[in-house]
């Protein structure tokens, strides 16, 4: 299945995964400020905003792959929020080749231990599910995921992306066979990829955990912590986040226009 997309611009390529509590639409107002520059592709992964989630078994990782063949591209820069900081990883682990250098924003990983506050959130999320009430699912991951620095339309556009990401997943509970993500296992030591770890200084207790963890061990990564921004710094301060990837980005002064 291919992953439904979005690929702008011209030039060497910058791939884009979505936070799992968002789709390609979060990167929409930071495209304008590396389109110049770059070729950007933005997947919607499997489950997420016009992807739907059939049933059987899947890989992310592979998924992202077969949309680079499909495309004809080699390799790429690779961005990755949250849960699609955690695809990247398992990009890099599985289609090494594929990954010129990693950005992860306040990425997911398995294997570290979560905190009280992530161990919180998953449980008020599980009753308001159980209950039936999305909406206020939804009303808890915007609180719980944006930082100070988002404003209302911020919030709202999270929202619909939530209430999206709920509606496809919800449904394919019903599916037979169940969707079966393969469970991919990261060796952060073993990440060959030039890496950049980015931190929120508002983020769950958490994922500042996970950030340090991959700077630790992965070699040579940079590790920045942004103390304005929540668990999704691109939507917070899209500007901001644009000017950090093209200052990583465009290591040749000729590849700026």
């Amino acid at each position: 299945m291919l992953l439904t997309h979005d690929l702008d611009g011209s030039g060497r390529v910058v791939l884009l995964l979505h936070s799992g509590v968002a789709d390609r639409r979060m990167w929409e107002p930071l495209v304008p400020g590396v389109r110049p520059a770059f070729q950007v592709l933005r997947p919607d992964l499997r489950g997420f905003g016009d992807t739907p989630l059939p049933g059987g078994p899947y890989c992310d990782a592979d998924d992202v792959a077969a949309l680079l063949d499909h495309h004809g591209i080699a390799s790429a820069v690779v961005v990755g929020s949250s849960f699609g900081g955690r695809v990247a990883l398992e990009l890099a682990t599985l289609h090494p080749g594929r990954v010129e250098s990693l950005v992860l924003l306040c990425p997911g990983l398995r294997g570290v231990d979560p905190t009280p506050d992530a161990e919180a959130f998953d449980d008020a999320e599980e009753r308001l599910l159980a209950a039936g009430d999305v909406e206020g699912a939804v009303r808890l991951n915007v609180d719980t995921w944006l930082g100070p620095a988002a404003d209302d339309a911020t919030r709202e556009a999270l929202a619909t992306m939530q209430r999206r990401a709920f509606e496809v997943q919800l449904a394919a509970d019903a599916v037979e066979p169940a969707p079966a993500p393969r469970r991919v296992e990261v060796d952060p030591g073993a990440i060959a990829a030039p890496t950049l770890v980015v931190a929120g200084g508002h983020d769950l207790d958490h994922f500042q955990n996970v950030a340090a963890h991959l700077a630790e061990r992965i070699p040579g990564a940079e590790h920045l912590a942004l103390p304005w921004a929540g668990h999704l710094p691109a939507l917070e301060r899209p500007e901001a986040v644009a000017s950090l990837l093209l200052d990583r980005l465009l290591a040749d002064p000729a590849d700026a226009r």
